[in-house]
């Protein structure tokens, strides 16, 4: 993975003292609410409706066993025992105090983190494919681009107060895993029918309020110019983009009010303009970033006797092989996913405990290597299939081997009215219900695939319009209510969700998608996954089941039942 030079570590050192005296110079009433707010967004700090919350980056997901013991500490010390992993490959701690952050950034310096550009209108982090390096679809490993961006865009004078927030994410795969057309930018690494490397571009892809597929602003752009054409497209951005309404600020708005062409003309003028006195990145610097993700030290051969064994002997463990693990394009090992979605657990939250037993289970098996994905679960990338029985006993130790991923309950969802002070509806609670009514495996492995995901607000920082069953939580006169989207997708096969219909009541909810369920079930073909039975039958008959059940007739008899 790639590690600090000087400059590096100077620079992240010297922003948590200045951070530091800012936080000194607030606390004497120097530095006045409104001004400070810039300040300690900046630095990846929000305030929520009970506490701080720090949000701290983890560039392109990858961190080491060294820097999850750091975040350990950070949570025993610092907050209360656990962190939080999020959609974007970061780590949140939800109560910290204003007075102890400037240690935590020290802290994070220490071990080659920060929590610069978490927030704000700037550059956020730079998000991949969490399978990066190990994917066997992969045409070329994103990472070494990554950072190539990350080090270009953090603290760039020129784009440091955007009209507003900015998230770029890539991949280098066949099978689109970071979701690239719902970013401000979606880069995907392909080869041109001359065999150079280069990148397909999407511009104006967005969730929230106004979501947004992405659209193609360049086919095929040849790496060496990804700098130059990255800064055509903020500057057409920074220059054009609305000020006026925050709602009305993302490059989707301006996008779309121009047009792609006329989009696409003012970027490429730019390009022109500027390519004439930027150089383009040489080869050079492409094979030195390249370096720190090198090929690891495989090793192949070894003796799978005990993995037979307990495959053949274990159904616990065959069921966690067949839904938390996956091929790697290395023969003779496995890519396992650690599921951060056990039942009884806000999904993606995870103790400090955990957090060192696992960076001693990556020390062991995984080349001391941890990955942050955008389910809200962590993965161990590189693991030798004879070493599976071993690291699946010890992640059951922790709690951290519930064969769940790619089900109903591997559900993505965000902190809601629990933390958020702009959510309008709860959703731990919800999640924590549907994990008490859908506690079957055997029942979510007959469901197969069924991606569900669920915001407390319209910012969609769950997902919701992506999810194959998705859930926006509202306030209808002060009482929380759900709004149901089946069929989305952030795949290659991207899409919005469709609407289902009125917002239903909160204790009404984990019946609703049972009903959804049944439909699904019943109408079914063979080997056919829940989106595309949505997809191939349409939205109504769902609609139908589902407001049979929740029409106001129907309470009335239920009502009536329950007096009798």
């Amino acid at each position: 993975m790639y590690r600090y030079d000087s400059y590096d570590q100077r620079l992240v050192e010297e922003r948590a003292e200045q951070f530091a005296d800012q936080v000194r110079r607030y606390r004497r009433g120097e530095i006045g609410e409104d001004e400070f707010k810039q300040l300690r967004l900046r630095n990846g700090l929000y305030l929520q409706r009970h506490a701080y919350m720090l949000r701290v980056a983890i560039p392109y997901g990858l961190l080491s066993s060294r820097q999850m013991r750091r975040l350990a500490h950070i949570a025993r010390r610092y907050d209360r025992g656990y962190g939080h992993f999020t959609t974007r490959q970061n780590i949140q701690y939800n109560w910290p105090e204003l007075d102890d952050v400037p240690d935590i950034l020290r802290a994070l310096a220490e071990v080659e983190m920060h929590a610069i550009q978490t927030s704000g209108n700037v550059v956020r982090n730079i998000t991949a494919d969490h399978l990066a390096g190990a994917a066997a679809d992969e045409i070329a490993d994103p990472r070494p681009y990554c950072e190539l961006l990350r080090q270009w865009s953090t603290l760039h004078p020129e784009f440091s107060w955007l009209p507003r927030k900015f998230k770029i994410a890539i991949t280098g795969a066949t099978s689109d895993r970071a979701a690239i057309q719902f970013h401000d930018i979606g880069l995907q690494l392909l080869k041109d029918d001359a065999g150079r490397l280069g990148f397909k571009i999407w511009v104006g892809g967005g969730m929230g309020r106004m979501p947004v597929i992405g659209k193609v602003l360049r086919e095929f752009l040849p790496r060496e110019h990804i700098l130059s054409y990255m800064e055509s497209i903020l500057r057409v951005y920074n220059l054009q983009g609305r000020r006026d309404n925050i709602h009305r600020a993302r490059i989707k708005i301006l996008v779309n009010a121009l047009g792609i062409d006329s989009f696409r003309e003012l970027v490429e003028s730019e390009w022109r303009r500027i390519s004439e006195s930027t150089s383009s990145v040489s080869d050079a610097e492409f094979e030195y970033l390249g370096g720190f993700f090198a090929p690891l030290d495989y090793q192949r051969g070894r003796s799978t006797d005990a993995f037979q064994k307990r495959l053949s002997s274990n159904p616990f463990f065959a069921d966690w092989i067949r839904h938390n693990t996956r091929d790697h394009k290395v023969p003779g090992y496995r890519i396992v996913t650690v599921s951060l979605k056990t039942p009884d657990v806000p999904p993606g939250d995870i103790t400090g405990e955990q957090m060192d037993g696992l960076a001693e289970l990556a020390d062991r098996y995984s080349f001391g290597l941890i990955r942050a994905s955008h389910d809200q679960n962590l993965v161990l990338a590189d693991v030798n299939v004879a070493d599976l029985p071993a690291l699946w006993q010890g992640l059951s130790r922790l709690k951290l081997a519930t064969a769940n991923v790619g089900t109903l309950n591997d559900m993505i969802c965000c902190p809601g009215l629990d933390f958020c002070s702009l959510a309008n509806a709860g959703s731990l609670d919800v999640a924590a219900q549907v994990n008490e009514k859908f506690d079957e495996l055997d029942y979510l492995y007959d469901l197969g695939e069924v991606q569900l995901k669920m915001s407390g607000c319209m910012n969609a920082c769950g997902h919701h319009h992506v999810g194959h069953i998705g859930i926006l939580g509202v306030d209808k006169r002060g009482e929380e209510y759900y709004q149901f989207t089946l069929g989305g997708s952030a795949g290659n096969d991207a899409a919005l969700g469709e609407r289902l219909g009125p917002a239903i009541a909160k204790n009404r909810v984990v019946e609703a998608i049972g009903d959804i369920l049944e439909v699904y079930l019943a109408r079914r073909e063979e080997d056919e996954k829940f989106v595309e039975t949505v997809r191939r039958i349409g939205i109504t008959p769902f609609k139908e089941r589902v407001y049979e059940n929740h029409s106001p007739s129907a309470h009335r008899r239920e009502s009536l039942a329950a007096c009798a």
